[in-house]
């Protein structure tokens, strides 16, 4: 599949995210919180941030974030219920991230680089996440959340395209062992309900990682 599919251009969710209503609940994602809770805050970058509920909640814990999506549209939307409180520790950057590259030497670092649910054809998913990787600091931490392959065995609706949902240890496994400890790789189950309100079991992937050189 090419990454110039619709879903995968700014325009696509341009378009998604003018509306009235809020595209997602606003609340930070459940996986994200468990893995970060414990950690020190120190410096972030959500990657494809959206509306924006996981940075500020980051910021509220005291991180100091960049939120970062290739939607205008998404970004003035985030920035629209951004507590004015959090001006100093969140900032809003419009960026695509599938032009980053693992070898930029002048791009920043921070203590926690974190993804959920960007799901990509899987070359181009190598070459972002590993991007995404590259500006992890020392000692820092990669939190990736994602759609885990099972659910496309339940009736949640998942595009029929087995090759961009992906696990823990694909993930990891994608990562230089010398440099990379994986502290938390599993399926997470979850409650969710289908479009025609039925309730069902699904898993999200979570990798966290820390940068050991």
């Amino acid at each position: 599949m090419s990454n110039t599919a619709p879903r995968y251009e700014a325009a696509f969710w341009d378009q998604h995210y003018d509306q009235p209503n809020p595209l997602w609940s606003r609340q930070p994602n459940p996986a994200l919180v468990e893995e970060v809770t414990a950690l020190a805050s120190g410096t972030a970058l959500e990657a494809g941030c959206g509306e924006g509920a996981d940075a500020i909640w980051l910021a509220r814990s005291g991180w100091h974030v960049t939120g970062s999506d290739f939607s205008a549209q998404a970004l003035a939307r985030a920035a629209d219920h951004t507590p004015t409180a959090l001006a100093g520790h969140l900032t809003w950057q419009q960026a695509d991230i599938r032009t980053w590259t693992p070898h930029d030497d002048g791009a920043p670092r921070y203590d926690l680089v974190t993804a959920s649910f960007l799901h990509f054809p899987s070359p181009l998913r190598r070459a972002v996440f590993a991007a995404l990787a590259s500006r992890v600091a020392r000692e820092g931490h990669l939190v990736i959340v994602g759609h885990h392959p099972s659910d496309l065995d339940t009736a949640m609706p998942r595009p029929p395209e087995p090759d961009i949902f992906y696990t823990a240890d694909d993930l990891i496994d994608d990562l230089p062992e010398t440099v990379w400890k994986a502290v938390t790789r599993t399926a997470r189950p979850r409650t969710a309900t289908t479009p025609a309100g039925r309730h069902v079991t699904i898993h999200d992937t979570v990798l966290t990682a820390q940068h050991t050189q």
